[in-house]
């Protein structure tokens, strides 16, 4: 009977599922977050490569 007790508790226990399901919302979210900054890396490197030549043009040679 104690064993037939803990199969049915095991059985009705979600936590392992639950932290599973919040692990993998979490992943998501970090590779959105990751995402998102590549694309704002690169347009803030744009930003700064035409702000330096700018920078280079109105200097006196």
């Amino acid at each position: 009977m104690i064993r037939g007790d803990l199969f049915h508790r095991l059985r009705r226990d979600d936590r392992g599922a639950t932290a599973i399901e919040y692990g993998l919302i979490v992943a998501l979210i970090v590779i959105a977050i990751m995402v998102s900054l590549g694309t704002l890396a690169d347009g803030g490197s744009g930003l700064w490569a035409v702000v330096r030549d700018k920078v280079v043009e109105a200097t006196p040679a």
